[in-house]
Protein backbone atom coordinates (compact mmCIF):
# COMPACT_ATOMS: atom_id res chain seq x y z
CA UNK A 1 0.00 0.00 0.00
CA UNK A 2 1.20 3.56 -0.72
CA UNK A 3 2.82 5.45 2.13
CA UNK A 4 0.70 8.15 3.73
CA UNK A 5 2.24 11.56 4.37
CA UNK A 6 2.10 12.52 8.03
CA UNK A 7 2.09 16.26 7.25
CA UNK A 8 -1.67 16.59 6.56
CA UNK A 9 -2.41 14.28 9.50
CA UNK A 10 -0.39 16.51 11.84
CA UNK A 11 -2.10 19.61 10.43
CA UNK A 12 -5.54 18.06 10.90
CA UNK A 13 -4.67 17.49 14.55
CA UNK A 14 -3.37 21.05 14.94
CA UNK A 15 -6.34 22.69 13.22
CA UNK A 16 -8.85 20.29 14.76
CA UNK A 17 -7.72 21.44 18.19
CA UNK A 18 -10.38 24.13 18.00
CA UNK A 19 -12.84 21.28 18.45
CA UNK A 20 -10.81 19.84 21.34
CA UNK A 21 -10.89 23.23 23.07
CA UNK A 22 -14.68 23.22 23.13
CA UNK A 23 -15.20 19.53 23.83
CA UNK A 24 -12.72 18.89 26.62
CA UNK A 25 -10.78 22.11 27.25
CA UNK A 26 -12.24 22.55 30.72
CA UNK A 27 -11.45 18.95 31.63
CA UNK A 28 -7.85 19.31 30.45
CA UNK A 29 -7.48 22.45 32.58
CA UNK A 30 -8.80 20.57 35.60
CA UNK A 31 -6.52 17.58 35.05
CA UNK A 32 -3.48 19.82 34.84
CA UNK A 33 -4.19 21.69 38.06
CA UNK A 34 -2.35 20.75 41.24
CA UNK A 35 -4.41 18.83 43.82
CA UNK A 36 -5.02 20.42 47.18
CA UNK A 37 -2.27 19.21 49.54
CA UNK A 38 -4.67 18.43 52.39
CA UNK A 39 -7.52 16.80 50.49
CA UNK A 40 -5.39 15.03 47.87
CA UNK A 41 -8.54 14.48 45.84
CA UNK A 42 -9.63 15.50 42.36
CA UNK A 43 -7.65 18.50 41.05
CA UNK A 44 -9.05 21.88 41.99
CA UNK A 45 -9.30 24.70 39.48
CA UNK A 46 -6.55 26.85 41.05
CA UNK A 47 -2.96 26.10 40.08
CA UNK A 48 -0.28 26.66 42.70
CA UNK A 49 1.54 29.93 42.10
CA UNK A 50 5.31 30.30 41.78
CA UNK A 51 7.99 28.53 39.80
CA UNK A 52 7.50 25.15 41.45
CA UNK A 53 3.76 25.37 40.81
CA UNK A 54 4.33 26.19 37.14
CA UNK A 55 6.74 23.27 36.72
CA UNK A 56 4.30 20.94 38.47
CA UNK A 57 1.48 22.07 36.18
CA UNK A 58 3.65 21.58 33.10
CA UNK A 59 4.60 18.07 34.23
CA UNK A 60 0.96 17.19 34.83
CA UNK A 61 -0.06 18.50 31.40
CA UNK A 62 2.72 16.56 29.67
CA UNK A 63 1.91 13.38 31.59
CA UNK A 64 -1.79 13.54 30.72
CA UNK A 65 -1.17 14.28 27.05
CA UNK A 66 1.49 11.56 26.78
CA UNK A 67 -1.10 9.02 27.92
CA UNK A 68 -3.68 10.42 25.52
CA UNK A 69 -1.35 10.29 22.51
CA UNK A 70 -0.26 6.79 23.53
CA UNK A 71 -3.89 5.67 23.35
CA UNK A 72 -4.25 7.24 19.91
CA UNK A 73 -1.16 5.36 18.72
CA UNK A 74 -2.52 2.08 20.12
CA UNK A 75 -5.84 2.63 18.35
CA UNK A 76 -3.96 3.49 15.15
CA UNK A 77 -1.95 0.27 15.39
CA UNK A 78 -5.15 -1.76 15.69
CA UNK A 79 -6.76 0.12 12.79
CA UNK A 80 -3.67 -0.20 10.59
CA UNK A 81 -3.37 -3.92 11.24
CA UNK A 82 -7.07 -4.50 10.58
CA UNK A 83 -7.11 -2.37 7.43
CA UNK A 84 -3.94 -3.92 6.06
CA UNK A 85 -5.26 -7.41 6.65
CA UNK A 86 -8.58 -6.67 4.98
CA UNK A 87 -6.97 -5.16 1.88
CA UNK A 88 -4.51 -8.05 1.63
CA UNK A 89 -7.33 -10.56 1.80
CA UNK A 90 -9.35 -8.72 -0.82
CA UNK A 91 -6.33 -8.41 -3.14
CA UNK A 92 -8.16 -5.69 -5.07
CA UNK A 93 -6.39 -2.42 -5.98
CA UNK A 94 -9.85 -0.93 -6.49
CA UNK A 95 -10.60 -1.56 -2.80
CA UNK A 96 -7.46 0.32 -1.80
CA UNK A 97 -8.31 3.25 -4.04
CA UNK A 98 -11.86 3.29 -2.70
CA UNK A 99 -10.58 3.54 0.85
CA UNK A 100 -8.35 6.46 -0.08
CA UNK A 101 -11.36 8.22 -1.55
CA UNK A 102 -13.31 7.56 1.62
CA UNK A 103 -10.47 8.96 3.76
CA UNK A 104 -10.48 12.21 1.78
CA UNK A 105 -14.26 12.43 2.00
CA UNK A 106 -13.88 12.11 5.76
CA UNK A 107 -11.46 15.07 5.70
CA UNK A 108 -14.10 17.08 3.85
CA UNK A 109 -16.67 16.05 6.45
CA UNK A 110 -14.28 16.99 9.26
CA UNK A 111 -13.67 20.41 7.73
CA UNK A 112 -17.42 21.04 7.56
CA UNK A 113 -17.74 19.76 11.13
CA UNK A 114 -15.11 22.20 12.41
CA UNK A 115 -16.90 25.02 10.60
CA UNK A 116 -20.22 24.01 12.21
CA UNK A 117 -21.61 23.67 8.69
CA UNK A 118 -22.46 19.96 9.08
CA UNK A 119 -22.66 17.94 12.29
CA UNK A 120 -22.81 14.47 10.78
CA UNK A 121 -19.53 13.37 12.36
CA UNK A 122 -21.08 13.77 15.79
CA UNK A 123 -23.14 10.68 15.01
CA UNK A 124 -19.93 8.63 14.84
CA UNK A 125 -19.33 9.34 18.50
CA UNK A 126 -22.27 7.12 19.35
CA UNK A 127 -20.25 4.17 18.03
CA UNK A 128 -17.66 4.59 20.77
CA UNK A 129 -19.98 5.17 23.69
CA UNK A 130 -20.37 1.47 24.45
CA UNK A 131 -16.60 1.08 24.83
CA UNK A 132 -16.33 4.31 26.83
CA UNK A 133 -18.99 3.12 29.27
CA UNK A 134 -16.76 0.15 30.05
CA UNK A 135 -13.57 2.19 30.38
CA UNK A 136 -14.90 5.18 32.32
CA UNK A 137 -15.33 3.32 35.64
CA UNK A 138 -11.58 2.54 35.58
CA UNK A 139 -10.86 6.19 36.31
CA UNK A 140 -11.80 5.69 39.96
CA UNK A 141 -8.70 3.52 40.39
CA UNK A 142 -6.36 6.41 39.56
CA UNK A 143 -8.01 8.97 41.83
CA UNK A 144 -6.77 11.23 43.30
CA UNK A 145 -4.66 12.58 40.46
CA UNK A 146 -1.68 13.34 42.68
CA UNK A 147 1.21 11.95 40.59
CA UNK A 148 2.45 12.06 36.97
CA UNK A 149 1.92 8.32 36.62
CA UNK A 150 -1.75 8.69 37.52
CA UNK A 151 -2.08 11.54 35.01
CA UNK A 152 -0.44 9.29 32.41
CA UNK A 153 -2.98 6.58 33.17
CA UNK A 154 -6.00 8.89 33.09
CA UNK A 155 -4.75 10.39 29.83
CA UNK A 156 -4.54 6.88 28.42
CA UNK A 157 -8.15 6.29 29.38
CA UNK A 158 -9.31 9.69 28.13
CA UNK A 159 -7.81 8.95 24.73
CA UNK A 160 -10.69 6.51 24.17
CA UNK A 161 -13.35 9.19 24.75
CA UNK A 162 -15.84 9.09 21.83
CA UNK A 163 -14.77 11.75 19.32
CA UNK A 164 -15.85 12.07 15.70
CA UNK A 165 -12.61 13.83 14.79
CA UNK A 166 -10.48 10.97 16.13
CA UNK A 167 -12.62 8.42 14.33
CA UNK A 168 -12.23 10.23 11.03
CA UNK A 169 -8.42 10.12 11.33
CA UNK A 170 -8.55 6.45 12.34
CA UNK A 171 -9.85 5.73 8.85
CA UNK A 172 -6.61 7.17 7.47
CA UNK A 173 -4.70 4.95 9.89
CA UNK A 174 -6.53 1.95 8.43
CA UNK A 175 -5.19 2.88 5.00
CA UNK A 176 -1.58 2.83 6.20
CA UNK A 177 -1.45 -0.95 5.74
CA UNK A 178 0.31 -2.02 8.94
CA UNK A 179 0.19 -1.68 12.71
CA UNK A 180 3.38 0.39 12.84
CA UNK A 181 2.27 2.79 10.12
CA UNK A 182 -1.18 3.12 11.69
CA UNK A 183 0.39 3.97 15.05
CA UNK A 184 2.56 6.60 13.32
CA UNK A 185 -0.49 8.19 11.70
CA UNK A 186 -2.36 8.52 14.99
CA UNK A 187 0.76 9.65 16.86
CA UNK A 188 1.23 12.42 14.28
CA UNK A 189 -2.40 13.42 14.75
CA UNK A 190 -2.00 13.42 18.54
CA UNK A 191 1.17 15.52 18.33
CA UNK A 192 -0.76 17.98 16.20
CA UNK A 193 -3.30 18.46 18.98
CA UNK A 194 -0.55 18.82 21.60
CA UNK A 195 0.31 22.55 21.29
CA UNK A 196 -3.24 23.74 21.86
CA UNK A 197 -3.98 21.27 24.65
CA UNK A 198 -0.73 22.24 26.37
CA UNK A 199 -1.83 25.86 26.28
CA UNK A 200 -5.27 24.90 27.55
CA UNK A 201 -3.70 23.08 30.47
CA UNK A 202 -1.33 25.91 31.39
CA UNK A 203 -3.40 28.99 30.52
CA UNK A 204 -6.95 27.69 30.52
CA UNK A 205 -10.07 29.63 29.67
CA UNK A 206 -8.38 32.53 27.89
CA UNK A 207 -7.08 30.26 25.14
CA UNK A 208 -10.29 28.25 25.08
CA UNK A 209 -12.40 31.34 24.48
CA UNK A 210 -10.17 32.56 21.66
CA UNK A 211 -10.22 29.20 19.88
CA UNK A 212 -14.00 28.97 20.02
CA UNK A 213 -14.47 32.20 18.09
CA UNK A 214 -16.32 31.58 14.83
CA UNK A 215 -13.63 33.10 12.53
CA UNK A 216 -11.04 30.75 14.05
CA UNK A 217 -13.25 27.69 13.57
CA UNK A 218 -14.06 28.73 10.00
CA UNK A 219 -10.39 29.19 9.10
CA UNK A 220 -9.39 25.85 10.63
CA UNK A 221 -12.28 24.04 8.95
CA UNK A 222 -11.50 25.55 5.55
CA UNK A 223 -7.89 24.34 5.65
CA UNK A 224 -8.92 20.80 6.63
CA UNK A 225 -11.59 20.91 3.92
CA UNK A 226 -8.91 21.94 1.42
CA UNK A 227 -6.77 18.91 2.32
CA UNK A 228 -9.71 16.64 1.56
CA UNK A 229 -10.67 18.40 -1.68
CA UNK A 230 -7.04 18.30 -2.87
CA UNK A 231 -6.87 14.56 -2.25
CA UNK A 232 -10.14 13.97 -4.06
CA UNK A 233 -9.03 16.10 -7.01
CA UNK A 234 -5.74 14.23 -7.35
CA UNK A 235 -7.51 10.89 -7.17
CA UNK A 236 -10.07 11.93 -9.79
CA UNK A 237 -7.51 13.39 -12.20
CA UNK A 238 -5.01 10.56 -11.72
CA UNK A 239 -2.18 13.04 -11.35
CA UNK A 240 1.35 11.58 -11.11
CA UNK A 241 3.37 11.66 -7.92
CA UNK A 242 4.72 15.10 -7.07
CA UNK A 243 5.39 17.40 -4.14
CA UNK A 244 1.61 17.45 -3.61
CA UNK A 245 1.89 13.96 -2.13
CA UNK A 246 3.19 15.66 1.02
CA UNK A 247 -0.04 17.62 1.38
CA UNK A 248 -2.75 15.07 0.74
CA UNK A 249 -3.98 11.55 1.25
CA UNK A 250 -4.02 10.33 -2.34
CA UNK A 251 -4.03 7.01 -4.18
CA UNK A 252 -1.87 8.44 -6.97
CA UNK A 253 1.39 6.69 -5.92
CA UNK A 254 -0.48 3.38 -5.81
CA UNK A 255 -2.27 3.83 -9.15
CA UNK A 256 0.81 4.66 -11.19
CA UNK A 257 2.99 1.59 -10.64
Amino acid sequence: MAAISLVPVFMVGLLGSVHCAGMCGGIVSAFSASPAPAARSFPVAVVTRGTSGALDSALRVLAYNSGRIGSYAAAGALAGAAGGGAVTLSGLPAAQAGLFWLANLMLVALGLYLMDAWRGLAQLEALGRALWRRLQPLMKFVMPLDSPLKLLAVGGLWGWLPCGMVYSVLLTAMLSGSAGAGAAVMAAFGLGTLPVLLMLGLVGQRVRGALQRRPVRLAAGLVVLAFGVLGLARGAAGLPSSWLDVLCVSPAPMVHR
